[in-house]
């Protein structure tokens, strides 16, 4: 017997019913941009190297996956010289699978820039890869659906985020908390802790705090170069508890002599005064922790965490100031977030939120009982299709209890019977497949009834 083929780790097969649920946020997410002014746009899968390495810190270059030249790619490459994995990587790749959104939209608007209008505000739905280790909630290839604006570097873009975050859970009736934090409070941080070229290995360490534990992060700053003296600033902001107006009032403290640390503590200050004016219902916090990994954050950064199912982040973004100058277009401050529909998924699924008409593609199933009831059927269901109710017509004239039951395992609410008596009371016999009810219903009251 040949063997059962199989698909790699860390990526998944979407069946009929899942897609239906992935759509479902899918649509609502894209809904919600719309209703902010976002527009899409697309990027191929594929990038060149050049494009991603060096955008993502030495954590996420290590997760890139590299595309194989095409033709003989390891001609002409001398394995006698003392080459790492990584060097040997790149003299026969030249591309790589995206590994975000933010990068190659980037790279997007350095390209187009002359045909954008500015603030050029998108939103793009798409897989991205990472070469990863799966576990639950962690995948290989999974969709992000991102949202930016670039071209300003107004605070009042931050607080959009927010509402928008805000907006797209409360549809999707997951309760969220969104923590915020500021990259210049870390570089601060950085400053007065007397080690202002360790900020990329302090981001890189703390972000990690909620995988591996504070103790473990303490281990990482000091195999990193740091000493206990910095340490010992660094862990009681870690640490900070109180409210938010609290929890800024003692980091300006804390960072009274750094400019740039300063200048964080006043962003998130204004943006916290414009999160309360606007009158945001979701649940808000400093998390003076938050360190998003990501080397080209330099502003507002956040991380949006379901707060009734255990998996790691659903959302997060902020704020970079000058991520399209690596490539050659200079002062363009940008800022978005991104939500991770696997993960959301899997939330909606675990506390089985989904709405029950996302169970099924179909609101009704016309039996078929012969040639001349499946006729009788096809306009009928046509101006269903018409009115917007999904609807379908089994194929096959065969026993009613086969019909029952494929319509039971789709997930269909409705069967439509039609027979000869129901062909001359032009109606049809619906049957609720759930509570076993039916009724005899003229053919122009039906679209009126299931709606």
């Amino acid at each position: 017997m040949a063997k059962k083929p199989s698909i790699p780790k860390g990526t998944r097969d979407f069946g009929p019913s899942e897609m239906v649920g992935r759509d479902y946020i899918f649509d609502t997410i894209k809904d919600v941009f719309k209703h902010y002014g976002y527009q899409c746009i697309e990027t191929p899968a594929m990038e060149n190297l050049s494009t991603l390495l060096g955008k993502y810190g030495e954590e996420g270059d290590k997760l890139l996956f590299k595309v194989l030249n095409s033709g003989d790619a390891f001609s002409g490459v001398d394995f006698s010289e003392d080459l790492s994995s990584n060097a040997i990587a790149l003299k026969v790749c030249e591309k790589g699978l995206r590994y975000d959104l933010t990068v190659p939209f980037a790279r997007y608007v350095v390209q187009h820039q002359n045909e954008l209008t500015f603030p050029f505000k998108r939103y793009q739905i798409q897989p991205v890869w990472r070469a990863d280790r799966p576990q639950k909630g962690r995948y290989r290839e999974f969709y992000q659906c991102d949202v930016d604006v670039i071209g300003s570097d107004s605070l009042l873009n931050e607080l959009e985020l927010v509402q928008i975050v805000e907006m797209v859970f409360n549809r999707l009736k997951i309760n969220v908390c969104i923590k915020i934090n500021n990259r210049k409070i870390l570089s601060g941080l950085a400053q007065i802790c007397g080690h202002p070229d360790k900020l990329i290995d302090i981001t890189v360490a703390i972000d990690k705090i909620d995988k591996i534990g504070l103790e473990a992060v303490e281990a990482e700053l000091l195999e990193r170069g740091l000493d206990h003296d910095a340490i010992a600033v660094i862990k009681p902001v870690l640490l900070l508890e109180g409210t938010n107006s609290e929890k800024i009032e003692r980091i300006a403290q804390i960072l009274a002599s750094s400019e740039i640390g300063m200048q964080g503590v006043e962003e998130i200050r204004t943006l916290f005064d414009l999160i309360e004016g606007a009158g945001i219902g979701t649940r808000v916090e400093v998390d003076l922790s938050l360190a998003r990994g990501l080397n080209y954050y330099t502003g507002a950064i956040f991380e949006v965490k379901a707060l009734d199912f255990a998996i790691g982040s659903v959302c997060g973004g902020g704020r970079y100031d000058d991520l399209t100058g690596i490539f050659g277009l200079p002062n363009m401050s940008g800022v978005g977030i991104s939500f991770g529909a696997d993960r959301i998924y899997d939330v909606l699924n675990g506390l089985e939120l989904f709405p029950a008409e996302v169970a099924s593609a179909s609101v009704v199933l016309f039996s078929n009982m012969g040639e001349k009831e499946a006729a009788f059927c096809v306009p009928v269901a046509a101006s269903l299709r018409r009115s917007g109710i999904t609807c379908e017509i089994y194929p096959d004239n065969t026993r009613l209890r086969k019909q029952f039951e494929y319509a039971d395992k789709k997930g269909i609410p409705y069967l439509a019977i039609v027979g000869a008596n129901e062909i001359a009371e032009n109606s049809v016999t619906l049957k609720n497949l759930a509570s076993g009810e039916q009724q005899l219903v003229k053919i122009s009251e039906i679209a009126e009834l299931l709606k």
